[in-house]
């Protein structure tokens, strides 16, 4: 092969590897679009919330909830673009008046840390829910293992094998690795069907969800106490059978995001992929 002939395939073949890596918060984003299997809808709170999305991406971080904890951990990775569930800025939607004008402390740190690395996050909450199964839901089940037992109509029941909701909460703390866990109901009460709602839940929905599927045991993320709270003691004091399990928000989600995570590596190749766990904000006194 002539020298000239030579130089030209290595030439070639260090452009193609040099664009390989030079993908866009942009191209990405894009990637996801089209793999995700779900229309886009607008409005939504998917989107950029930080950065510059036209910058090339040098690693990505996946998480729940893109605290400042987590932003740290991903720049030790390496990473410039951060994939969260939940908001950036303690909101799920914008607020009315900007903490930047209030001249937040916490906001005005965050802001800061984020600036000054060149963080890009881009929020992914709407289109992981609404994606037929919930990839939420989803990464949920696997983590517990309860594939066998999902309603064949409603994908957030469950009929487990009969056990008590001592036993219930114990293996859901243990399987999920949560420190923290609340429970309410008798420990001893015999409990199979469980409904399951990760996140945060309001009470029009959670009422109808229990009482349309006759439900023994409502699991969820978190909900305002006296809303659902409520209506749960009295639930549990109508019926000692009915149990009421809280994880707390970010374990309550936490499993979909890295089972996204694993997914989300079968197409992006040129950029390393990251799961950055939100830790657990809470602990007990033992």
């Amino acid at each position: 092969m002539k020298v000239w002939l030579k130089l030209l395939l290595m030439l070639i073949c260090f452009v193609s590897f040099n664009n390989a890596q030079q993908q866009t918060a942009n191209q990405i984003v894009e990637q996801i679009k089209q793999n995700l299997g779900v229309p886009w809808k607008t409005p939504t709170v998917d989107v950029f919330k930080t950065g510059d999305s036209t910058w090339t991406v040098k690693g990505i971080a996946v998480t729940m909830m893109a605290t400042l904890d987590v932003l740290q951990r991903a720049v030790e990775k390496g990473a410039n673009l951060i994939i969260s569930h939940e908001g950036v800025y303690f909101y799920h939607f914008d607020p009315k008046v900007s903490l930047a004008s209030l001249n937040d402390p916490v906001y005005l740190e965050k802001k800061k840390f984020i600036d000054e690395h060149k963080l890009i996050v881009w929020r992914l909450h709407d289109h992981i829910h609404i994606k037929k199964p919930d990839g939420i839901v989803t990464g949920i089940m696997h983590k517990l293992g309860w594939e066998k037992y999902q309603d064949k109509i409603n994908e957030r029941i469950f009929h487990l094998p009969q056990t008590t909701l001592k036993e219930l909460a114990s293996t859901v703390k243990e399987k999920i690795g949560i420190d923290v866990i609340r429970i309410a109901g008798d420990p001893n009460a015999n409990v199979s069907t469980v409904a399951f709602s990760p996140g945060y839940g309001g009470l029009d929905g959670l009422r109808f969800f229990i009482q349309s599927n006759n439900v023994d045991v409502l699991i969820i993320g978190e909900a305002w106490e006296w809303e659902t709270g409520e209506y749960m003691t009295d639930a549990i004091k109508e019926n000692n059978k009915k149990g009421y399990i809280v994880l707390g928000h970010i374990p309550g989600e936490q499993a979909g995001m890295e089972e996204f995570t694993e997914w989300l590596k079968t197409f992006v190749k040129d950029v390393p992929v990251y799961f950055v766990p939100a830790k657990e904000m809470f602990w007990s006194i033992k």
